[in-house]
């Protein structure tokens, strides 16, 4: 394989809604220094990477509106590789403007695209994993989702089925069968039981010319509007393009847009221990696989009483302020000095919370 062709989009440019009220508009998730040595998922990401890729060859794209968060993370990051997004549009238009922009500097590119929120374990086996999926993909023009192999049913994932026909090689991808978004926890023991479903990580290996050849198949709508991306990409005249483009563009995840629709999916079985810490169910989660508490409670603060509680997640941004809770069962609490969060630890309360916080008199604590 030729590694001077593979290069890593870092995607970094949502409003971490979900993680509401520790991830802002002004400070989203990605750039919130969570981690035990006080480094922000984005720094821990780019850490990562660097592992495999060389910095220059690491590309994250952003709002524009976070260019500055970007490289007070990122110092080492080059100008040229931090690209902006005018707004927020999901990852079929970030991974889009990725894979236009690579093919532009390198018409071989192979790219891996992930999240900036992921925390991994395992990391000799994720980077094998990593450049035994790049080999694969600049060879073919598959499109490769990794796949975690599941340790248990879990339903705050979505699920990728693979076509097995007992004919499996350990190292290479399985022809997708389905996708399947969050199940509930019935479906989830099924899928975790018959051996031929895979977490959905997000993380994704291709061709930059393949994805581009799928975008224009399968969402002919955004090539479209990304039509002279040849002559404006990488040009004083990128800003001008892309707030047109992304002035009529549809939101949409690319899982929708192409892998749902694609012919060329495929999954690639991955051993690594991967955590998508997508909002404060998932946190649980995580802190819950470090340290157990008693009653399955999680406390992520400084001083605490907490007595009584049950499966209950307790965050203070405040380390050294006291924290007392007694008698809930299944709540997050969430305490960042300007707001105090208490609801039911249930994904549909959390948004409904979210929800209302979009209402005009709550924009200063969005």
């Amino acid at each position: 394989m030729d590694a001077t062709h593979n290069y890593c989009v870092i995607m970094a440019g949502g409003i971490g809604a979900r993680f509401w009220p520790v991830s802002r508009e002004d400070r989203p998730k990605q750039f919130l220094h969570m981690s035990l040595d006080r480094k922000s998922f984005l720094r821990l990401a780019y850490e990562r990477f660097s592992a495999i890729f060389p910095d220059d060859h690491i590309i994250v794209v952003s709002q524009r509106r976070y260019r500055d968060l970007v490289k007070e993370d990122l110092p080492e990051i080059l100008d040229e590789n931090i690209l902006l997004e005018p707004y927020s549009r999901n990852t079929a238009p970030c991974l889009a403007l990725a894979a236009y922009t690579l093919l532009k500097r390198d018409p071989e590119a192979v790219m891996v695209a992930t999240p900036a929120d992921h925390i991994i374990q395992d990391e000799d086996i994720f980077r094998e994993t990593i450049n035994r999926a790049l080999c694969y993909a600049s060879k073919s023009d598959a499109l490769i989702t990794l796949g975690i192999v599941p340790d248990h049913p879990d339903t705050n994932f979505g699920y990728i089925q693979g076509v097995q026909d007992g004919s499996e090689d350990e190292g290479k991808p399985i022809k997708v069968k389905t996708f399947t978004e969050k199940p509930d926890a019935e479906l989830a023991e099924v899928f975790f039981h018959s051996g031929e479903f895979f977490w959905n990580s997000g993380i994704f290996v291709w061709r930059a010319e393949s994805i581009c050849e799928e975008l224009e198949r399968h969402m002919p709508e955004t090539a479209i509007l990304f039509r002279g991306w040849e002559n404006a990409l990488g040009t004083p005249a990128q800003d001008a393009f892309l707030e047109r483009v992304y002035s009529s563009i549809s939101k949409i995840s690319i899982d929708y847009a192409v892998m749902e629709k694609t012919g060329k999916a495929w999954v690639f079985p991955s051993k690594f221990r991967w955590h998508d810490i997508g909002n404060w169910e998932a946190l649980y989660s995580f802190v819950s696989s470090l340290r157990a508490e008693p009653d399955g409670n999680v406390t992520v603060a400084g001083p605490s009483l907490c007595k009584d509680n049950r499966n209950t997640i307790v965050f203070a941004s405040d380390k050294k302020k006291l924290i007392a809770v007694r008698g809930l069962d299944n709540f997050i609490v969430v305490d960042t000095g300007d707001v105090l969060l208490i609801c039911p630890r249930d994904e549909q309360a959390a948004k409904e919370v979210i929800a209302n916080v979009a209402m005009p008199e709550y924009e200063k604590f969005r």
